[in-house]
């Protein structure tokens, strides 16, 4: 895990040091929006002002989620939906916060009533991106069993591996997958209860659209405590096999307002897409907690496959006012002729998962009048450094520190003739990352 934290700092550490001097060129797009903080003045008043307080009792779907509910009856919020989804065929479903709370309900109640799951128990969800993930991941919430997401591209290895080590319960997935899964149930001792999501009944399995039919909304969440763990991540095993990871109640559910309140920058009147996969941290961050603090809207595309065009003509056709995507998905979206798509509403663009490098940022920016505030994290944590709204963007630098945390460049002793910084040691500040490999 080290090895691989490593390696991923170094590549980091490397773009500190990459100077790009680019000749003087006229931005395409005339529309150029200045990138004004919408929740913080300046990055000086931001790490000076921070603040997060830590209650005994914490839950996100309680706390957040039902709150923002609250304020959507008593027209204290703008009228965004709370949940945007979109598919390649034309079909759209939008949740408020009201309805998905509902939704919600009926899925935690089939969690403790038709799979018998108590609290504590572990559930691995192993899903595209189909509403059905996002109610999933708040079921877990309410009944304070412990979510382990996994990516669709795991094979039957990969998935006996993770139900034997984390000693998983239940598992949820689809028809692609479900014949994985019955291939090494028998050797998962702890596993009892199967969920699918399909149009289809298969033996063995409760069909999650036909159990949702008759289920009931009425439902109490549980009290948990805010360093109970609420959910298991798998690394992407750079170095070994997989290690878990798990986070509390609080190191996501409260952690995460430095991503969406400070690196995002979102308020309730924006629509946030993020294209990660459901598999990963990263979908956790900018697809669930961060926009949810904030009382944004999650918009997703559920695309099969990557498709540039597809990209660029949802941003162009749907109110996206803040965009999440790798570096490498930029890279792709840059060879394409940008200049005849217009994105009316979009006016933050965001990327993580690995360095980007500065020609894309300046394509983009020339070819959007829109920058790319790069941010570093890790599985193990929220946001660590980056670039901020306000803040002039180095090319090749990942920015700054985040409120949350007190972030060093060490120099090894062997190298220091070359002047080459090969890690970040970051330094938690604030209680709720309670975290441990487990």
């Amino acid at each position: 895990m080290l090895a691989r934290v490593t390696r991923k700092m170094l590549r980091h550490a490397k773009c500190f040091q990459r100077l790009a001097i680019f000749g003087s060129v006229r931005a395409l797009h005339k529309d150029n929006r200045t990138a004004t903080p919408q929740n913080f003045s300046n990055y000086e008043s931001m790490k000076q002002d921070f603040k997060l307080g830590i209650p005994e009792y914490f839950n996100f779907a309680k706390d957040v989620l039902d709150q923002w509910t609250d304020k959507e009856k008593a027209g204290k919020k703008p009228s965004n939906p709370a949940f945007w989804w979109i598919n390649r065929n034309g079909e759209e479903m939008r949740w408020s916060f009201e309805e998905l709370g509902s939704l919600s309900r009926k899925f935690a109640n089939i969690l403790s009533e038709a799979c018998s799951l108590q609290r504590g128990d572990r559930v691995i969800l192993i899903l595209p991106r189909v509403p059905e993930w996002w109610l999933a991941n708040v079921a877990c919430l309410r009944t304070g069993t412990v979510l382990i997401p996994g990516t669709t591209q795991l094979t039957q290895k990969d998935i006996l591996y993770r139900l034997q080590s984390s000693k998983a319960n239940c598992i949820i997935t689809n028809d692609v997958l479900a014949p994985a899964v019955d291939a090494v149930a028998s050797k998962c001792e702890n596993l009892h209860s199967k969920l699918i999501v399909s149009e289809n009944s298969r033996e063995g399995w409760g069909n999650l659209k036909e159990l949702m039919k008759h289920a009931s909304d009425s439902h109490t969440c549980v009290k948990t405590k805010h360093n109970e763990i609420m959910a298991i991540f798998f690394t992407s095993g750079t170095s070994g096999y997989p290690k878990m990871t798990a986070h509390t109640h609080s190191s996501f559910g409260l952690g995460l307002s430095v991503n969406g309140r400070f690196w995002l920058d979102l308020t309730p009147s924006d629509v946030m897409w993020n294209t990660s996969d459901t598999g990963w941290a990263k979908s956790a961050w900018s697809s669930v907690f961060s926009p949810w603090i904030q009382g944004a809207c999650v918009f997703t595309h559920h695309l099969p496959r990557f498709e540039p065009t597809s990209i660029l003509q949802t941003l162009s056709k749907y109110p996206i006012t803040v965009f999440c995507s790798a570096p490498t998905v930029y890279r792709m979206l840059v060879q394409n002729d940008i200049t005849s798509y217009k994105f009316k509403s979009l006016k933050h663009c965001v990327s993580a998962g690995e360095p980007i490098t500065p020609d894309v940022t300046e394509k983009w920016r020339n070819k959007t009048g829109l920058d790319i505030y790069e941010g570093y994290g890790q599985t193990e944590t929220v946001l660590i450094c980056g670039n901020f709204k306000g803040m002039k963007i180095k090319p090749g630098s990942m920015g700054k520190p985040s409120p949350a945390f007190d972030v060093k460049v060490c120099t090894s002793p062997s190298r220091r003739m070359f002047n080459n910084p090969i890690c970040t040691l970051p330094t938690y500040r604030l209680p709720p990352y309670k975290l441990s490999l487990l």
